[in-house]
């Protein structure tokens, strides 16, 4: 049974514990799950929270789901565009955990970050490749924008990886479980967060140049590497968050 919103279903009961184990729930948090399909994580986190809001954009499922969940009382599902839920409005603070569709994975992230002071952690199955991107440092070929914007407010961790053999249908791609520990404000200190980004999505857009022309456009940026301590011979993906950071406060001058 495929899913029309790209979702692939997951029934192993161990690689679902692991899942659960990862993200360190206890029974005094509430948890989002996204995308619950048809309710085999839920009950898992339901036996594990004090509750669950089960968020899925299917309307086809929902009846369904309401059924197959009746006997977990500490569950309510809710119908609804996680890209567009108001999760500001959920009470109290609130940890996610969820096997979510691939196709949405950046635009979800971004999105649940815009409330990241209500969120201690997020857990998420993903594609592998793009778990690896998130992931990445300065010394990996993955290492690039997503790698630094992500890491800005947390500290990402990929747990562990999930054949696709594990999942009906079987997806195209590997998975794996990242744990991101959420920070409301930036884990360096960036005085100024969208020129930063500004900077940094510049240099990527052309990594292959050296940062010397791939940045450009700023003004002295030359001068500016040098005031950073940094080699203008290098490369958009040389640089480490804490260089990027002292590089915009040199632009920034």
């Amino acid at each position: 049974m495929k899913r029309p919103f790209g979702q692939h279903f997951l029934f192993d009961p161990n690689i679902l514990k692991k899942i659960i184990s990862c993200s360190g729930i206890s029974k005094d948090d509430t948890v989002v799950e996204i995308g619950p399909g048809l309710g085999t994580l839920t009950k898992f986190l339901s036996l594990h929270a004090k509750k669950v809001l089960a968020i899925e954009i299917d309307k086809k499922l929902i009846g369904r789901l309401q059924e197959i969940l009746s006997m977990h009382d500490n569950v309510e599902v809710i119908q609804a565009d996680a890209l567009k839920f108001p999760f500001n409005d959920i009470q109290g603070n609130f940890k996610v955990v969820a096997n979510i569709p691939y196709n949405i994975t950046t635009p979800l992230l971004f999105r649940l970050l815009e409330f990241r002071e209500k969120m201690p952690s997020i857990t998420l199955l993903m594609q592998k490749e793009v778990a690896k991107r998130i992931t990445a440092s300065h010394t990996d070929k993955e290492y690039g924008v997503l790698s630094i914007s992500t890491q800005l407010y947390t500290k990402p961790s990929l747990k562990f990886t999930v054949s696709r053999k594990a999942f009906l249908p079987p997806p195209d791609v590997d998975s794996a479980v990242v744990h991101f520990e959420v920070n409301p404000s930036p884990f360096i200190n960036v005085k100024d967060e969208e020129f930063f980004l500004k900077v940094v999505k510049t240099a990527f857009s052309q990594r292959r140049k050296t940062l010397t022309n791939s940045l450009k456009t700023f003004d002295s940026i030359k001068d500016a590497l040098l005031k950073a301590g940094i080699d203008p011979g290098l490369r958009a993906e040389n640089l480490s968050i804490k260089d990027y950071v002292r590089l915009t406060g040199a632009l920034k001058q």
